[in-house]
């Protein structure tokens, strides 16, 4: 049962109404799952075991809540009637809600959120109009050629996106400056 200080000063500075609701929460929680440790999160407590964030308590003005992680939500008691208490009364019986944690613990993490999946990049189709102005300007193919594909494919979505043949040509030649520039397709937006 691993306890932080920053919840217990959350919960602490939580307004008078919050601070039962919380710490009945907190208590169900340790009963239910002796595999979480508690830690702060997006400035929120956040009880956490090997597989991610179990649930979350967040204090607001006027109400508490208890949100279960996604892929992790009981079905033993309603979620959503967790989501807005402002009484300890609004909390389901103590024992409804340890075994909701329990519920909750023994679900696992949909496979493709507990890795990282890494994807394939799709390979980049480059138009031959694109390729031929490449071809006058041996130092902006070099840097189109080391771009990653996204950035090549940011390039040519642009252009193609043009919807008249003097925008289309407008924006290959300012494509061709900014690419000899080693500049990607966004680069104003880049800190």
């Amino acid at each position: 049962m691993a306890k932080d200080a920053r919840v217990d000063a959350y919960i602490a500075k939580a307004n008078d109404f919050a601070k039962p609701i919380l710490k009945r929460i907190r208590a169900a929680v340790h009963t239910g799952h002796r595999g979480v440790s508690e830690t702060i999160k997006w400035g929120v407590p956040a009880y956490v075991d090997e597989d991610g964030i179990l649930c979350m308590t967040p204090a607001f003005k006027r109400h508490c809540a208890c949100v279960f992680w996604s892929g992790r939500k009981p079905t033993s008691v309603d979620a959503k009637s967790l989501r807005r208490m402002t009484s300890v009364q609004d909390l389901p019986a103590q024992a409804v809600l340890v075994s909701a944690v329990k519920e909750a613990a023994l679900r696992e993490k949909p496979a493709a959120t507990k890795t990282a999946v890494r994807k394939t990049a799709r390979p980049v189709r480059v138009p031959t109009y694109f390729t031929a102005e490449l071809k006058k300007n041996a130092k902006a193919r070099a840097v189109f050629d080391a771009f990653p594909p996204s950035h090549k494919r940011e390039y040519i979505d642009w252009v193609d996106a043009a919807k008249t043949a003097e925008t289309k040509q407008r924006r290959l030649a300012t494509a061709i400056a900014w690419i000899s520039a080693g500049k990607s397709r966004n680069w104003k937006y880049q800190r």
